[in-house]
């Protein structure tokens, strides 16, 4: 049987490469892309090399990196631009195979075993993505071949990175000399949480960690233990997939507010915005969802506070007042009273549309299809064509959201 060849291609400080390709005067200066600082989002999204040269690293506040690298160029992000370049790097390496899966916006897995025919081997197919990419959009690939996603991926976020080339091969025969020297926090899947729990069991590498018991590691924490070990071994069964985002098991959003909010009339008001829009793309899913969850965070850094909690529901709903009522209670029954920064809700436990409970005592039918309405007035003429007016009061983030993609403005 002939051995698989995966790729995990990667972009280099993609929201960043793709502002320096759009803009010739960025070329030779130190660009990072932030959010906005006065509604608290200013986090560095995306540091060039030549900022990260200076110390800036991705996730740091704006005014760290700022201290760093003064003469920085910090530019807004434009998330439906970094979205179109997505795209046009995906149909680009859908030239060599229709096997590519999206693995987020800036990485993608390739499945290159039936495309060396047409195209040569791996690294000179590798070459050639890098080459096209670079044409087409101006951004910089970097590519991780190996015979499983898990190789693939390791030999990217690990080896491709920092080669010249930004091309390098693991397998299964240069694992142990590549991979298992690396901390065990360099592991695909490993945290920050994990990783200290390793630590105190005198798991330091990769290869500690590949040669640890596996039975042990399943008892104490079940198949994560195990698929984490597989991974050390650079094991992985999953195929590259066109449907791996097929079947969505959960559906969310959250919000960081701009300003903390202490009364319920302000919660009461972004919580029913943020139930709107899971039950809008639920109804475009076609699905219902049978448990509610909401997720709160406190202001006070010093003294962090919040909660996440469920509940599960007796009908499954995708009507905004149904699940924000449950949402409501469950935010009233757990939160401390102190002022929150973010909030958020999620419905999961899916079932398809087309089937629901009657009831002698209301008419779901109706309720159903005036939500079904509204997101096609919406569709048809914008996000704002018919609004709640509850969001046209002064906690309302309903208009701001509007705006954006992925909490960024377009």
């Amino acid at each position: 049987m002939k051995k698989k060849v995966i790729f995990l291609v990667d972009m280099e400080s993609f929201y960043a490469s793709v502002e320096k390709a759009d803009n010739s005067t960025y070329r030779d200066r130190p660009v990072v892309v932030s959010g906005d600082p006065e509604r608290r989002s200013g986090v560095i999204l995306a540091a060039c090399p030549l900022a990260k040269r200076e110390g800036i690293k991705n996730g740091e506040r704006l005014w760290e990196a700022q201290q760093k690298c003064p003469e920085a160029i910090v530019v807004r992000p434009r998330m439906q631009r970094y979205i179109d370049v997505s795209l046009q790097i995906t149909e680009i390496l859908e030239q060599f195979t229709d096997l590519v899966e999206p693995f987020s916006i800036d990485e993608v897995f390739v499945d290159v075993t039936g495309s060396q025919r047409l195209f040569g081997g791996p690294h000179s197919i590798a070459r050639q993505m890098q080459k096209e990419i670079m044409d087409v959009t101006g951004v910089r690939a970097r590519v991780g071949i190996g015979t499983n996603k898990v190789l693939a991926k390791t030999a990217c976020d690990n080896f491709a990175k920092k080669n010249k080339n930004g091309i390098f091969e693991l397998t299964e025969g240069n694992l142990k000399e590549h991979a298992w020297p690396l901390p065990v926090g360099k592991l695909f899947g490993v945290g920050s949480r994990m990783e200290r729990h390793f630590l105190r069991l005198g798991i330091r590498t990769i290869g500690h960690l590949a040669n640890f018991p596996v039975e042990q590691l399943k008892k104490k924490w079940g198949v994560n233990g195990q698929v984490l070990w597989m991974t050390a071994n650079g094991k992985d069964h999953s195929p590259v997939t066109t449907t791996s985002h097929d079947g969505q098991k959960a559906i969310g959003h959250g919000l960081t507010l701009p300003r903390d909010y202490s009364t319920e009339d302000d919660i009461k008001v972004v919580l029913l915005e943020l139930c709107e829009e899971v039950c809008r793309r639920a109804r475009d899913a076609n699905v219902m969802g049978s448990t509610i969850s909401v997720s709160s965070r406190g202001a006070d850094f010093n003294h962090p506070t919040g909660f996440h909690r469920q509940v599960k529901l007796l009908d499954a709903t995708n009507n905004t007042m149904e699940m924000f009522t449950y949402a409501w209670r469950l935010f009233l029954k757990h939160w401390d009273r102190q002022p929150i920064r973010r909030i958020g809700v999620n419905m999961s436990s899916f079932g398809r549309d087309n089937a629901w409970q009657l009831s002698l005592f209301e008419n779901r039918e109706n309720k159903r299809e005036i939500g079904y309405v509204m997101d096609h007035i919406k569709d048809r003429f914008g996000a704002t064509a018919i609004m709640r007016a509850s969001s046209l009061k002064a906690a309302g983030q309903a208009f701001e959201r509007a705006e954006k993609i992925g909490g960024h403005y377009r």
